[in-house]
């Protein structure tokens, strides 16, 4: 499997991820006061960077490790 390929396949992976966890778990660890401040939104936006890179490490995991080996590469 080519490195670009590998990089479209992670960066496709990682944001669906991502994704997935943000709007599942973010509403676990924010609370939604009823009027919004620059404070959450500090909050919300370092929670959904936690999300992105542990979705980009784990696709890299997934295709560079697992996916490669099944390709030969």
């Amino acid at each position: 499997m080519s490195e670009d390929l590998q990089k479209r396949m992670i960066t496709i992976l990682s944001t669906a991820l991502a994704s997935l966890l943000a709007s599942r778990l973010a509403d676990r660890f924010l609370d939604e006061p009823e009027e919004r401040g620059v404070k959450d939104d500090v909050k919300e936006a370092l929670l959904k960077a936690g999300f992105s890179l542990a979705a980009t490490i784990i696709a890299s995991i997934v295709i560079r490790n697992v996916v490669s080996r099944r390709w030969g590469s």
